[in-house]
């Protein structure tokens, strides 16, 4: 590890205990409109636990305390009631396809983020994945902490143990596979954080409008690695918030986040001309294997700023 990361260790990893709930609403009452938090759910099929991380956010950080200002779910074209639970909890509720009509959604996790940016107001945004089981309001107030309580610090990241079922420490398969072997080549400065491609993380918005995202599952690793290079690694964090719990990829799903993942990567080390790539996997049918191939996520969304609509909205 670069000497330089293991001091970045010393100074940006924290523990969400080291930021009390009192001296962040604190921080925020001080300067009520340059620290504004919207807390943002992509969801897509996810009414059994939206609901509950909702609920939680709204009573633990907007009720008892008043840390986040507006809690917004948007809903990729759910199937099941994810929209009508998260709504009976107390999020605002928005259909992917209801923000930026100009421009045709297209599927993938950051496609949905990336729109958020258009229907949240707080100076800090943070990600919080709807999948998540035995929820904690650790994991918005830890992460939201830093940038809080410290102007230079522009992106943190929640870290945490990641169970696979009942096995301690076999989550994150494709972190552990994919994404930490290329940061560690590619970008060793990247090399400190537990959870590259973990999905709760808060970001200073004026930040998050000049990345581009990559609308599918890139969009953890594209964010991290391009903020590195926009505000530098003493500008990013991370935060222990102690366990995560969630539903699991089987292993064809992880095969295909996997090569997303790379995709992803690959951009970032050459812009020039690529083959649009392809993953080919085998499925066992009545007469042998049978080939399914999936098309690899390789489109981006440019800057916020650069959209108009975008423009429009933060000039009036």
């Amino acid at each position: 590890m670069l000497e330089e990361v293991e001091r970045w260790l010393a100074r940006r990893s924290w523990s969400s205990a080291d930021r009390p709930l009192n001296r962040l609403t604190d921080a925020r009452a001080a300067d009520p409109h340059r620290t504004s938090v919207s807390v943002v759910l992509p969801a897509l099929n996810e009414e059994a636990t939206v609901g509950a991380i909702v609920a939680t956010i709204r009573r633990e950080l907007m009720e008892k305390v008043r840390l986040v200002d507006e809690l917004v779910v948007i809903d990729s074209g759910s199937t099941d009631a994810t929209a009508a639970v998260a709504r009976a909890a107390g999020a605002r509720v928005v259909h992917r396809d209801a923000i930026l009509p100009r421009i045709p959604a297209l599927p993938g996790k950051g496609e949905v983020l990336w729109r958020s940016l258009l229907v949240t107001s707080g100076e800090i945004v943070c990600f919080v994945d709807a999948d998540l089981k035995d929820f904690s309001a650790d994991f918005v107030s830890g992460t939201v902490g830093p940038l809080l309580t410290d102007p230079a610090v522009q992106f943190v990241k929640a870290m945490y143990d990641r169970p696979l079922g009942d096995t301690a420490g076999q989550g994150g398969r494709v972190t552990e596979l994919v994404a930490r072997p290329l940061l560690n080549l590619h970008w060793p400065q990247l090399a400190g954080f537990v959870q590259p491609l973990g999905g709760e993380y808060a970001v200073r918005r004026s930040l998050l409008e000049r990345l581009p995202f990559p609308v599918g599952y890139g969009v953890e690793l594209g964010l991290l690695v391009d903020a590195l290079h926009t505000v530098g690694l003493d500008a990013l964090g991370q935060v222990d918030v102690g366990v995560r719990r969630h539903r699991h990829q089987d292993g064809q799903a992880l095969g295909r986040m996997a090569a997303a993942i790379y995709r992803t990567a690959q951009l970032r080390l050459s812009r020039g001309h690529l083959v649009r790539p392809a993953l080919t996997q085998f499925e066992r049918g009545e007469e042998g294997f049978v080939p399914r191939t999936h098309a690899v996520d390789t489109e981006e969304r440019p800057p916020m700023r650069e959209v108009e609509e975008y423009a429009q909205r933060w000039a009036a």
